[in-house]
């Protein structure tokens, strides 16, 4: 049996904080995973705990692109918020398949429960909910696990929105970047549904943000979804307004802003990024 106790495998400074890069074994997947933290400076109270801010990454993503390309330790470190960025689905399991394409298996877990016995390994939405926080508390003094947010980037922003809607006791706070809204129309969506929930659509709707929303009331903090308007997969994949108009319905307090000439990339995540951690900073200190 591999290590569940993270060990730290790389460490780098920056803006008087560290980015470190943790592996552990992962009895929910089965296999080896990779995630980083970013710990602010330690303030000079030796007993004082950061909030935690996670971030969930979109298709292909593993847990580097974000803490590589987004830019957000400056504000993080400033607010004094540990980002959390795990990897975005079981690797090495060697499943029939699993590479096959780009949108779907390795690097494309969708943060959910698979239901198909060929996929059993993916879990990522219990490893996001449950193992990962659980770790984290266990092995992190400096990290207060009880004061926590969550956001991503489109699969990301999927998993982010689907997770803090199921688990308002858990979040204080979710915001997203270009967003897969309602993933049961969209064909990113229904081929993922399709393979790791099967043809039951009552499971498919456990996992879309946009069917979650009417059955939520009681979410009381703005959801902050940004959105680039020359995003290629705007039209057929994010839907944006199919959720616009569900938080409507419910009554539920949505920020959606569009954006001219952005697109799906980490230009784009890193342009307004700095808004998106006070957001949540906000939330966190309450």
């Amino acid at each position: 049996m591999e290590e569940t106790k993270p060990k730290e495998i790389s460490s780098t400074k920056m803006f008087d904080g560290y980015n470190k890069r943790y592996k552990h074994y992962s009895p929910t997947l089965g296999c080896s995973m990779t995630f980083y933290i970013y710990f602010p400076p330690t303030p000079k109270s030796s007993s004082h705990k950061f909030p935690v801010l996670y971030w969930l990454s979109g298709l292909t993503c593993t847990d580097e692109n974000f803490i590589i390309k987004a830019g957000a330790q400056r504000t993080a470190a400033s607010e004094g918020i540990a980002l959390i960025a795990p990897d975005t689905s079981p690797r090495g399991l060697n499943v029939e398949g699993e590479a096959d394409s780009w949108d779907f298996g390795v690097g494309a877990g969708f943060y959910l429960n698979a239901k198909q016995e060929k996929w059993k390994n993916w879990r990522m939405y219990d490893y996001v909910t449950k193992e990962l926080p659980s770790l984290l508390s266990e092995n992190f003094a400096q990290l207060d696990t009880s004061r926590a947010s969550i956001f991503g980037h489109s699969m990301g922003g999927h998993g982010a929105l689907t997770v803090y809607l199921k688990n308002l006791d858990k979040y204080k706070s979710v915001s997203a970047f270009a967003p897969i809204v309602n993933p049961i129309n969209c064909p990113w969506g229904q081929k993922a549904f399709t393979n790791y929930l099967g043809e039951n659509k009552t499971d498919w709707e456990e996992y879309d943000a946009t069917c979650l929303i009417s059955k939520f009331k009681d979410v009381s903090a703005t959801i902050l979804i940004d959105q680039g308007q020359d995003d290629s997969f705007l039209q057929n994949q994010l839907l944006p307004h199919k959720f616009e108009e569900a938080c409507r319905l419910a009554n539920v307090p949505l920020l959606l802003r569009m954006h001219a000439g952005y697109d799906h990339s980490f230009f784009f995540i890193a342009s307004f990024i700095d808004d998106h951690i006070r957001h949540h900073a906000q939330a966190l200190k309450l």
